[in-house]
């Protein structure tokens, strides 16, 4: 999971569970996220990197790219 792209599908963001969709097993798997930067906020059709995973179904993320 380290490492893959996804998109937010539900702001992540400080205070908030947001959701993320990452391409996975030959498909697509909605997770819970979290910022893994505390303050960060990132909003909905942003891709993120997972940077932690935990199991079964959380990772903390950070944007891909700079806007």
């Amino acid at each position: 999971m380290v490492g893959l792209t996804g998109r937010v599908t539900g702001t992540v963001g400080p205070g908030l569970v947001g959701e993320v969709i990452v391409r996975i097993r030959g498909g697509a798997e909605h997770f819970l996220a979290y910022p893994a930067l505390g303050e960060e906020r990132i909003e909905t059709g942003r891709v993120v990197t997972v940077v932690e995973y935990l199991p079964p179904r959380t990772v903390y993320v950070t944007a891909a790219y700079d806007r």
